[in-house]
């Protein structure tokens, strides 16, 4: 949603139907899943929580919500039928927020929350609770005084958050919020064994698939081990394919197909593709999820698509365009498509028309050595892969060759400026 989205208060969204995109109910709206903040800053809503017709209890993450209007909710389609769970840090919206005796900042008056308010932040896809609609006065079975009614800002109430009720350990988990994923898995690389299993349990499955990318093997093996096998099936399929095929690659041969089996087949099969190839070659190295257009598509679709806010900023840098089907391995490749260009020229242009085709795509079987070669001769960012056949394979994106040609444990280095440094990057 844009600037300015509506704000839908809760008791609008119990039992209301859960669709998917060609129209079909897949359940109700039971429940909505928050995540309370230090201090008074709004809580995260995380998700909500659908019952489907078998009764069943699942989560679905705000991430796949693609919208919330007249008395329905939108899905992506894509629903993880495991049965719900709530996590340290998460609190019901309808079983825990609701009818919570709160005080007011000024004048401390108490209030009952009655209902709460969600909206959409600008320019993303997360989602807060910001406004609460509180009674003035006690509440309880023998008073039934029928207090003002107002409502106000999340920060004006207190109560709620994670510091004032006493919860040291999630309040702990909280300030990682703000932490990127690099800088988050560098605070659980460094955290005791019982710690880390802890953090990794309260996290949600993208954001911990996200902090595992970015941890040295051996602790994302650790990690891995501690989940439920169903649990660590999700986290892998939320991981990048390239990464979830690297991380099994670790594990005993017995472990690696149970956990395929457990993912959604698509994801499973993507991630058996990528094994196949030896670890240090283009095959190995690419993810097989980039931006894939067909010839008669135009820059504004293509725009589109680059603005996916789940894109790393190499595999939004650039398209591949290619012959039906538009999933990898795709039909016949014909060209990569450069952001730049992209801004260059009309919307209503065809991408087919603006490739760069004198660009030649990598091998699967390049080794890393050749594809570092590539990336640096020709200043790219991301690179196509094509087999034999002419079929893109997937991308090459130039974290990863980073990744695999640093040394072991670079992660253990700690990057900062020095005084000298410091002095340039200031002008001076």
């Amino acid at each position: 949603m844009a600037a300015g989205a509506p704000r839908i208060f809760v008791s609008h969204l119990a039992g209301v139907a859960v669709f998917d995109p060609n129209g079909d109910q897949v359940g109700r709206v039971r429940d909505l899943v928050a995540m309370l903040r230090v201090g008074r800053r709004p809580p995260r809503l995380l998700g909500i929580v659908v019952e489907l017709s078998t009764r069943r209890r699942i989560f679905l993450p705000m991430t796949r919500v693609t919208g919330i209007e007249s008395g329905q909710v939108i899905t992506t389609g894509v629903l993880n039928v495991r049965r719900f769970e709530q996590r340290p840090t998460e609190r019901l919206v309808f079983g825990e927020l609701l009818d919570q005796r709160l005080t007011l900042v000024e004048g401390g008056e108490e209030v009952t929350v009655l209902d709460v308010a969600i909206q959409q932040l600008p320019a993303r896809r997360d989602w807060e609770i910001d406004r609460v609609f509180v009674r003035k006065g006690r509440s309880g079975a023998f008073r039934r005084t029928k207090g003002e009614t107002l409502t106000v800002e999340w920060s004006a109430v207190t109560g709620f958050s994670l510091d004032e009720q006493g919860q040291g350990a999630e309040s702990l988990l909280a300030t990682f919020e703000q932490l990127r994923p690099a800088d988050l898995a560098n605070v659980m690389h460094h955290l005791s064994p019982k710690r880390r299993g802890e953090v990794a349990a309260a996290l949600d499955d993208d954001r911990l698939a996200d902090v595992l990318e970015q941890l040295p093997e051996d602790d994302q093996i650790e990690i891995l081990g501690k989940l439920k096998e169903e649990r660590a099936a999700d986290v892998l399929e939320a991981m990048a394919p390239d990464d979830a095929a690297d991380l099994l690659a670790e594990l005993p041969e017995d472990d690696v197909e149970r956990l395929l089996t457990l993912m959604r087949p698509g994801d499973a099969a993507d991630v058996r593709r990528l094994m196949a190839y030896e670890e240090r070659t283009a095959g190995g190295l690419m993810t097989t999820e980039p931006i894939v257009l067909r010839p008669d598509a135009t820059i504004a679709d293509a725009l589109a698509r680059v603005r996916n806010p789940d894109l790393s900023p190499s595999l939004a840098a650039q398209v591949y365009v290619c012959r039906p089907p538009d999933e990898t391995p795709t039909g016949k490749y014909l060209g990569t498509a450069h952001f730049q260009r992209l801004l260059r020229d009309p919307p209503y242009t065809l991408v087919s028309s603006i490739l760069d085709g004198d660009l030649q795509p990598l091998s699967p079987d390049a080794a890393l050595p050749v594809v570092a070669g590539f990336f640096a001769t020709y200043d790219m960012v991301a690179a196509p892969v094509v087999d034999e056949s002419g079929s893109l394979l997937g991308a090459v994106t130039v974290d990863d060759v980073l990744d695999h040609m640093l040394p072991e444990d670079w992660r253990e280095t700690e990057f900062h400026l020095d005084e000298d440094d410091e002095g340039v990057a200031d002008g001076g």
